[in-house]
């Protein structure tokens, strides 16, 4: 009695046994998915962007046509709204304001603590495990919380109502953040180019100025832009800290025109629109170093 053993009848490439494909061997159901989180994707871009083109278009039309509503292109586009409202409210002093505590806080955020996250990352201190774990606590921590205490702080140390007011606490809130995600990027720098370097007589200061911080360079512009766009739009500790008019940033020039007693949207729009227009070109033209700088962290 003999058997005759049959081979295995050949599958066509890009075919799946109970499974629909395309000629290039993709899926169906993988294609029907892809398509509906891109419709949905889509749909949300469009309502999220909506408020956004409603803002740009209001800022170029007069009063009335804002508040007939109904389209987005301005029937008579008009720079005037943008020009009035620069000049006739001073908005030139209050963004001079909002770039000098927004540039103070960015850059002491990042010496200060880059300098503390190398020392996290490559020295050895007691007390160190637990100091960095304290940090990461406080991650977790709303920073309404501790509202009241930094306004009593603040007023002990006479500095209520001046941007020094503003500036502290935002250093002081961005400690957390920063620590964790510099930490991480400075830990993911081989050693041996620290140990090398040490070899060459290179002291602590020249390794973190020449080795660590130009390897480590979209983490800190990543740094500088999570610090920076907050800064800027700042509200609930500007309304509650400064009351000289002279020292009004930005977001509380804003709310001024919003409490006048006739709105006029038109240059309320355009007042928005002055104020996210630096957080735009500065998120723009550091995107790269962005995206680079949170993949590298989060591998890190």
């Amino acid at each position: 009695m003999s058997t005759t053993l049959s081979a295995p009848r050949a599958t066509a490439p890009g075919v799946a046994t109970g499974t629909r494909t395309t000629r290039k061997g993709t899926p169906v159901t993988k294609i029907v998915v892809r398509t509906v989180i891109g419709l949905l994707l889509a749909a949300y871009a469009a309502v999220s962007l909506y408020p956004f083109l409603w803002m740009v278009s209001a800022a170029f039309k007069t009063n009335s046509e804002v508040q007939e509503g109904g389209h987005l292109i301005p029937h008579h586009p008009t720079l005037h709204t943008l020009t009035d409202t620069w000049n006739r409210l001073d908005f030139f002093d209050y963004f001079l304001n909002s770039v000098k505590v927004t540039v103070l806080t960015t850059v002491l955020v990042v010496v200060i603590y880059s300098a503390a996250s190398y020392a996290f990352a490559t020295l050895n201190f007691p007390g160190k495990k637990w100091l960095y774990r304290l940090f990461l606590v406080l991650l977790f921590v709303p920073g309404v919380v501790t509202l009241l205490p930094v306004v009593l702080l603040e007023s002990k140390m006479d500095i209520l109502g001046t941007h020094w007011g503003l500036i502290l606490p935002g250093v002081n809130g961005s400690a957390p953040l920063a620590i964790l995600m510099l930490t991480n990027s400075f830990n993911a720098v081989p050693g041996e180019l620290r140990e090398a370097a040490r070899m060459d007589g290179a002291g602590e200061l020249r390794i973190f100025t020449r080795i660590y911080l130009p390897l480590t360079r979209p983490a800190l512009i990543t740094i500088a832009l999570l610090t920076a766009i907050p800064t800027w739009n700042e509200y609930q500790l500007a309304r509650i800290s400064l009351n000289d008019p002279s020292r009004y940033t930005l977001p509380i020039a804003l709310q001024q025109l919003q409490s006048s007693n006739v709105v006029q949207y038109n240059s309320l729009m355009a007042a928005a629109l002055i104020m996210v227009i630096p957080v735009i070109i500065l998120f723009l033209c550091a995107q790269r170093y962005f995206v680079n700088g949170l993949v590298g962290a989060v591998k890190g």
